[in-house]
């Protein structure tokens, strides 16, 4: 019998194979692919149009692994179909470097036993509201939304929502947008639960993934925590999916496949027809709209976990008093954070800067050092004593021959927290004091390091926007914002959205447990106004200002943006390829083509790129006409064409 078999690949179609076995639609089994074997999954329906003569391959065998459910390869479908990838590609995502994995022993499995222990959290009147909110029609599919100050127990709701669930059969999937944050999650659930999640990102182990696919697979395995490729886990009996921080930009896959995983976990959620909570103390703009329209159910927690109160915030006008040479930090800043380190209290410096600083150049031949494939600045990494580029990871030693002779002498222009942790050293040289990056945060350590801040044994913190990420540390009441004005410039569509989630995420770091706290806002900008609305307790009224300016210039959520950027080695020929392209395809789309303009990072990994916009209808006709129409284009040799729907930077 022949059965359409997808093979994770660049194609958008199963092939066909013939076997003497009874297979099902997702069924998972091993055939031939050109001279090497391949895992498959018996698809949906077979490969339209072909009226190739061709032998039909056998399949080798059925894998022992539970069958793709048909309503993930609906998602699957939908998922290429949306974002513009062949169907292969869509498959990937779901198995393991290209492969699937068998079923293993009952025991092995046993390390995530989800036996619930019975705890005594009493929720407030506003938490019990939410929660039951949350729980009406928690058998299909809907989508809520908790929004709640930061710090005001939207943690403990949506765990009480799971419980249920849980102790019913069913699976959980909690999405986190970063690695950093599953450690002292996975600790939060344990006391809650009792039992140990599974944690999916790609620092784990290959044979803990195998594990842990499998367990999600065939059942054994209850919650996952997870980064945007838990998303694509064969989940057989998936209950609930929570979003936390929905907001979050880190939730855009930006290379490779691209996707926004909040957006293609409410369209899972769909297609499995469950519930999904999305978690937010500032909603995203998108989620902001929907909430307007009634699309989305809404609950709110006003009030901080046990009535702590949110920081004040206090503006420091560098223009009235004087920075002394090679310093960030303001003497009135020194005072205001001796009060605090007195009483006891933890203290935050913040910068969103990785290294020591972003900009180093020649004292004699006035040479900036950019990097040789990209083009962007290097950033100097003192602790590691050397020049790196943030978005290809080249690295350069600091010795330079100069033009006007010798070595190039050296000097940096513009702080990062390591520079910012130099002079808070100097100024508090009696403190222990930690940079808190995903340069120092990612390492094996750092579970140590955060248990250290915790428990108060870290006085000072230097952070960039990680720390802003939903930690929880009690003794935190100071935090000092080194430079707003640098993190307020730019010429990006999401800025002020962006500086709105950052500084209420940021803010609500501090005086969770009830102490009195302070976010000191250092600026030379005398219009104070920005800082004063971005703090301002109910986001709202920011958000509904930013939607009236979107709907007037045709921005999203109101119409759908596609960016498409093409990549190669010569710019000249570039330049012309990307105008034929536009002229081949403009009058066949269902949308209007801004560009070709070149990108604003105009050379990445030592390839030219050169970006076309393309904005529509929020329907699925523009991806329709786009499908149909790029195949149809030859590109030239050494041109590559990367998509992407909904784009979130416009690098």
């Amino acid at each position: 019998m022949k059965y359409p078999i997808l093979v994770p690949n660049i194609f958008n179609h199963p092939f066909t194979y013939e076997s003497s076995l009874n297979l099902k639609v997702g069924d998972f089994v091993m055939v031939p692919f050109g001279k090497s074997k391949i895992t498959g999954v018996v698809w949906d329906e077979f490969e339209k149009n072909n009226n190739k003569n061709f032998k039909i391959k056998n399949v080798i065998k059925k894998l022992d692994i539970t069958p793709l459910k048909k309503n993930i390869i609906n998602f699957l479908n939908w998922f290429a179909e949306y974002n513009l990838i062949p169907k292969g590609m869509a498959l990937k995502l779901v198995l393991l470097s290209s492969n699937a994995v068998e079923n293993k022993e009952t025991q092995l499995y046993q390390i995530f036993d989800s036996k619930i222990k019975q705890n005594l959290i009493k929720l407030s009147s506003d938490q019990n509201k939410s929660l039951k909110k949350m729980n009406i029609s928690n058998k299909k599919f809907r989508v809520h939304v908790l929004q709640g100050t930061t710090g005001s127990g939207k943690t403990l709701v949506y765990f009480e929502a799971l419980k249920p669930l849980i102790e019913k059969g069913f699976q959980g999937l909690i999405l986190l947008p970063e690695i950093g944050l599953t450690s002292q999650f996975e600790k939060k659930f344990l006391e809650y639960f009792g039992f140990k999640p599974a944690v999916w990102h790609s620092g784990i182990s290959k044979k803990k993934k195998e594990l842990i696919w499998s367990g999600v697979s065939n059942g054994k395995i209850k919650i996952i925590i997870g980064a945007r490729s838990s998303l694509f886990l064969p989940f057989k009996k998936l209950g609930i999916i929570i979003v936390d921080e929905e907001h979050d930009q880190s939730f855009k896959q930006d290379e490779g496949i691209t996707y926004n995983a909040r957006d293609m976990a409410i369209s899972r959620a769909s297609f499995e027809n469950i519930p999904i909570n999305l978690i937010t103390a500032v909603p995203s703009i998108e989620t902001f709209e929907n909430i307007k329209k009634g699309k989305y159910e809404v609950s709110r927690l006003n009030e901080r976990y046990q009535n702590a109160a949110l920081p004040n915030y206090e503006i420091i006008n560098l223009n009235n008093t004087r920075l002394e040479k090679q310093s960030w930090i303001s003497n009135k800043i020194i005072e205001k954070v001796n009060l605090h380190l007195e009483k006891k209290d933890q203290v935050l410096f913040f910068l969103n800067r990785r290294g020591f600083s972003p900009n180093a150049l020649c004292n004699k031949c006035f040479t900036s050092f950019t990097c040789p494939n990209c083009s962007i600045n290097l950033v100097y990494h003192k602790n590691k004593n050397n020049l790196l580029c943030h978005y290809c990871g080249y690295k350069s030693d600091l010795k330079r021959n100069c033009t006007k002779e010798g070595n190039c002498e050296f000097i940096f222009s513009g702080p990062g927290v390591e520079r910012i942790s130099e002079e808070v050293r100097r100024k508090f040289p009696r403190k222990k004091i930690e940079i808190f990056s995903s340069d120092t945060m990612n390492k094996k350590d750092s579970k140590e390091k955060i248990d250290k801040i915790i428990n108060n044994e870290t006085h000072i913190l230097v952070g960039t926007q990680l720390i802003s990420k939903g930690f929880h540390f009690p003794s935190l009441n100071c935090i000092v914002v080194v430079d707003i004005d640098l993190s307020s410039q730019g010429h990006d569509l999401r800025g002020a959205e962006k500086n709105l989630q950052l500084y209420h995420q940021l803010s609500g770091r501090a005086g969770r447990t009830g102490k009195p706290a302070t976010v000191y806002f250092q600026t030379y900008e005398n219009n104070t106004k920005m800082i004063s609305e971005i703090t301002r307790k109910n986001p709202d009224i920011f958000l509904e200002r930013e939607l009236e300016i979107r709907k007037k210039n045709k921005l999203p959520p109101f119409q759908r943006f596609i960016s498409l950027i093409l990549t190669g080695d010569n710019e000249i020929k570039l330049e012309k390829e990307a105008i034929n392209f536009k002229n081949f395809i403009e009058k066949k789309i269902q949308g209007k083509v801004l560009g070709p303009v070149n990108a604003p990072l105009f050379r990445l990994k030592r390839k030219f790129r050169i970006r076309l916009l393309i904005r529509g209808s929020k329907s699925m006709k523009l991806q329709s006409s786009l499908a149909k129409i790029i195949p149809k284009y030859k590109f030239s040799s050494g041109i590559k064409l990367s998509v992407d729907v909904d784009p979130i930077n416009f690098n």
